[in-house]
């Protein structure tokens, strides 16, 4: 019971993260543009980004509030936070002019603290899957003790 917590818990945790980011960038999508396009790494992809970002955070937020499809939904939020945060210090490392493209009270937040809550919504991520496949595992798992390999012994 503790673990289903825990998954829906860090689940609703990231969906109003992707929520909140989604709606951030869209209310106020020409200066979420602008940034995108005075970044030195995604300047000729900049109108391509300011739209597929907020949509693929949306989309992130219904694979989580779904829960078949919540294993996937944490798997996306893996993949975007990773994305956020390689963007990140790949800007802190090779980049002379860091714009801010977050939105709302992310945008308040020094670099190194937004990579600090990146990396706690990786391991946050990590988390949920590896709970999510313990719990899938110990609801399949047969009650004789068989461990999943090979055919399962007749009851």
């Amino acid at each position: 019971m503790k673990t289903k917590v825990l998954q829906e818990t860090i689940s609703f945790l990231f969906i109003v993260l992707f929520i909140y980011a989604a709606t951030s960038k869209l209310f106020d999508y020409q200066t979420f543009r602008l940034q995108l396009e005075k970044s030195p790494f995604i300047t000729s992809i900049a109108g391509f980004a300011a739209w597929s970002l907020p949509v693929a955070e949306i989309g992130t937020a219904l694979l989580l509030l779904i829960p078949a499809a919540r294993i996937a939904g944490l798997y996306a939020s893996l993949f975007l936070m990773t994305l956020f945060t390689a963007y990140l210090v790949a800007m802190l490392g090779f980049s002379y002019y860091i714009p801010c493209s977050c939105g709302g009270i992310l945008g308040g937040l020094s670099w190194k603290d937004h990579i600090v809550f990146n990396a706690f919504f990786m391991t946050l991520a990590i988390i949920g899957i590896l709970l999510h496949k313990n719990f899938k595992y110990e609801k399949n798992k047969n009650p004789i003790g068989h461990i999943g390999f090979g055919p399962r012994p007749l009851p």
